[in-house]
């Protein structure tokens, strides 16, 4: 049969066929298996889907392909955990759609940079990354200090993920608009019911430092300080489920 190759090689359909055959096999028995495994995802106290902001930020991280030189995964490697903290977790990305994991690496994994930085670095690395980081590569992102956020379908994009599976309440998605304006001004009332709906930790500041508007730079900023803090890792048990109690 192997010496006889060339006939199926010098007929494109029966070598297509061949490979939708091969690859569907492949397939089935690298991914069905997982449907079946109860602990593909496990359990992790702390997580939580974004707030609004967090969402709006993350659609601009990805919308200016962030993910292209920094991933958000940490190998189970000494090399990795020891420069970039605890190794990566299924449960980290369970409400991202799409995930942000990745193999390419021209910038730092960016899983813990959350609260690393304070929110006034993470501006000045924006406008201008060779302010604090004299070696980067990376292209400044000035104009998003003045580019007001666009958030009017915050809440079309919460009832997609809704579907997809992210357990956004109707609470959540009838108030997102203003969750999202509550969580970049420190002094508004509405700060109360966005911990109440995504929980106490969730930071509420003028992350860009101008409490007068809204921008893109805020909602950029909120994501990025938002990664890696979701899961108390000195109380985590993998041996216990996941679960970090």
């Amino acid at each position: 049969m192997w010496l006889n190759h060339g006939k199926l090689e010098r007929h494109s359909l029966l070598l297509i066929l061949g490979i939708v055959i091969v690859i569907s096999i492949g397939g089935l028995v690298e991914i069905a298996p997982l449907f079946f495994i109860e602990n593909t995802i496990e359990k992790v106290d702390g997580m939580r889907p974004y707030t609004p902001l967090e969402l709006a930020g993350r659609d601009i991280y990805v919308r200016e392909g962030c993910y292209l030189c920094h991933s958000q995964m940490i190998r189970p490697l000494k090399d990795e955990v020891e420069r970039y903290g605890h190794y990566s977790l299924a449960a980290e990305s369970m409400y991202d759609h799409p995930f942000q994991w990745g193999s390419k690496r021209l910038g730092p994994d960016l899983s813990r940079v959350g609260g690393k930085y304070s929110d006034s670095w993470h501006r000045d690395h924006l406008i201008n990354p060779r302010s604090v980081v004299p070696e980067s590569i990376m292209p400044p992102y000035a104009f998003m200090a003045n580019r007001p956020l666009d958030y009017h379908a915050i809440q079309a994009k919460m009832s997609v993920l809704k579907i997809e599976g992210v357990p956004y309440t109707d609470d959540m998605i009838a108030n997102a608009k203003a969750d999202l304006e509550a969580q970049a001004d420190p002094f508004s009332a509405g700060g109360t019911k966005l911990k109440a709906r995504y929980g106490a930790n969730v930071v509420q500041r003028d992350f860009h430092g101008e409490p007068t508007k809204i921008t893109e730079m805020d909602a950029l900023v909120a994501y990025l300080q938002m990664l890696g803090t979701l899961v108390d890792f000195s109380k985590y048990h993998p041996e216990r489920g996941g679960n970090s109690r």
